[in-house]
């Protein structure tokens, strides 16, 4: 049975290890349920490629079959990747593999197709069986050159078991099920199909219909009444002084949201300390016991915090004791916002520390908020619980390492780039000011240092996404492309726990290493569109133009 686009030889090819095979004929089963989901699927017949001859007998030394060759010849590639199949000396990954991704990158279509979404998906859809090491992600992202993302039919157990999933199993911690796995293989095909049939329809669109789509886009829409950028020329027309003058408008056009700052973004424009009262704790347990807390919670903070004076500046025990004394305050159950507030304002603190003690069963809960004096506005909350008081000093330290996070990041964050005050993403002050280094040092075009400093910075938190995405920038300045992937790769594969803007941010960063020209504008202007008063995506957008 033919493609159904000329050409090709089949639809669908079938990878697999003949090993994954022999046991209990996984593979086979999964293709013939796969067959049947194409059936309800697809109005026409689809030809599906699959051998179960020992294929794994061959030795590396033996010539490729040529009519396995022209068998490759197929829209979709389909490897089922077990904990054996990434395997360089493997029949299945030279010749099949290795072999279709070599072909689709030559082919009229290439590796990857425009979906009727607008979404790009890959010609090499990839079944899952097993947990995978991570040198065997390493290296199908390596020969790939994208993220795997695979259909998942991995059946896993709290007690560590992990197989194959099979039909009927419902016990599985993962939440996938074979027959709804199925249904989404089939559909995930008749995408891909779709997107091919509709760039074969076309004559010539094969080479064209990226760049066609990027000029559409670029024919730019008009946000707030501005055109963005105008209509660009495919020609190199952007110099360095065009550029310039995009990054002095953009300045020009965020001028006014740089400057409405909150309370706390003017203490830290100022470049001054930020000042910290921290008030005694309000008892709320009902059990007097706990009122010597009032002020040890208070005092422990005090101490904490004072450990960093270039950053904060906090009042000590004495001085707050003292202004509550002559306010003749001995209750501390009296001391609303608004005394507090007072109490902060005669010590000129810009800001006050707050909070209560309460419990719940066995469970005891500090509440703390950190408030502005001037408006006694809560600016930020903190909670902290544990199960008896012998916690209480790890509920304090917990405590005092939030705040002191916070503040310290707050007043880091004025020299930051405002594009990605959003973004930071770490909640280590220590993380954050060696990014911080790192990020004056980029910006300084001196990329060696700057990688260094945000190494350091992912050394101590290794989720930290912005420092990941800058570090990979900075290798790609460095000419150093194949690290720049992997922390491209790294970062690319935290998006499911990304904001919407962190995840455009890191798109933009994966066409940079992966993909073409136009996919990278593409990328851009989807930044714009969420924010088009951000000076960065237009640099990059006029950088990606000039290219």
């Amino acid at each position: 049975m033919p493609s159904l686009i000329p050409g090709y030889n089949y639809d669908i090819f079938i990878s697999y290890r003949q090993k994954d095979n022999k046991h209990d004929g996984w593979v086979t089963r999964f293709v013939e349920n796969l067959r049947g989901e194409l059936e309800a699927t697809f109005k026409d017949d689809i030809s599906v490629y699959f051998d179960e001859n020992p294929h794994d007998r061959l030795q590396e030394t033996h010539n490729v079959d040529k009519s396995l060759e022209g068998k490759l010849k197929c829209l979709i590639f389909i490897p089922v990747i077990s904990q054996t199949y990434c395997d360089p000396k493997s029949y299945a990954w030279q010749h099949e593999f290795l072999a279709f991704l070599r072909m689709a990158e030559n082919d009229r279509f290439g590796k990857d197709v425009i979906l009727s979404s607008g979404n790009v998906a890959s010609r090499i859809l990839p079944i899952r069986i097993h947990d995978l090491e991570q040198e065997d992600i390493k290296l199908f992202e390596k020969e790939t050159g994208s993220v795997l993302r695979s259909m998942d039919f991995v059946f896993k157990t709290s007690t560590g078991v992990s197989r194959p999933l099979k039909a009927n199993e419902v016990h599985n911690i993962n939440k996938t099920y074979y027959a709804d796995q199925i249904n989404k293989v089939g559909h995930s095909i008749k995408e891909i199909v779709r997107g091919l049939k509709a760039v074969a329809d076309t004559p010539g669109k094969e080479k064209t219909r990226l760049r066609a789509q990027s000029d559409q886009i670029i024919t730019e829409k008009k946000t707030a009444g501005r055109t963005r950028l105008a209509v660009f020329s495919k020609r190199r027309l952007i110099t360095s002084l065009t550029l310039l003058a995009i990054l002095i408008i953009s300045a020009i056009l965020i001028y006014p949201k740089i400057f409405k700052k909150d309370t706390l973004e003017k203490l830290r424009s100022s470049g001054e300390r930020i000042s910290i009262a921290v008030m005694p704790f309000q008892n709320m347990t009902n059990d007097t016991t706990w009122n010597i807390w009032q002020n040890g919670i208070k005092d422990n903070l005090i101490t904490n915090l004072s450990n960093f004076p270039e950053y904060l500046s906090v009042k000590q025990s004495e001085s707050v004791n003292g202004v509550l004394e002559g306010m003749r305050l001995t209750n501390y159950a009296s001391i609303t916002p608004s005394i507090a507030g007072a109490v902060s304002r005669d010590l000129k603190a810009k800001l006050f520390i707050s909070g209560s003690i309460s419990r719940a069963g066995s469970t005891i809960r500090v509440n703390t908020q950190l408030v502005s004096s001037k408006t006694e506005e809560a600016i930020k909350s903190f909670q902290i619980e544990g199960t008896s008081e012998g916690e209480i000093f790890n509920i304090i330290d917990s405590l005092s390492g939030l705040i002191k996070d916070f503040l310290i990041i707050s007043v880091l964050e004025k020299d930051i780039v405002t594009d990605f005050r959003p973004l930071i993403s770490t909640r280590s002050s220590e993380a954050y000011r060696y990014y911080m280094f790192g990020n004056q040092a980029f910006y300084k075009f001196d990329y060696n240092t700057a990688k260094n400093w945000f190494i350091k910075a992912i050394e101590i938190d290794t989720n930290f996404t912005d420092a990941l995405r800058m570090l990979s920038y900075s290798f790609l300045h460095l000419e150093m492309y194949s690290e720049a992937k992997e922390y491209c790769l790294r970062l690319y594969n935290l998006r499911d726990r990304m904001s919407p803007l962190e995840k455009l941010y890191a798109d933009a960063l994966y066409a940079e290493n992966f993909l073409t020209i136009y996919e990278r504008i593409k990328c851009w202007n989807l930044i714009l569109d969420f924010d088009d008063q951000m000076p960065v995506p237009y640099s990059n957008l006029a950088g990606a133009y000039e290219k």
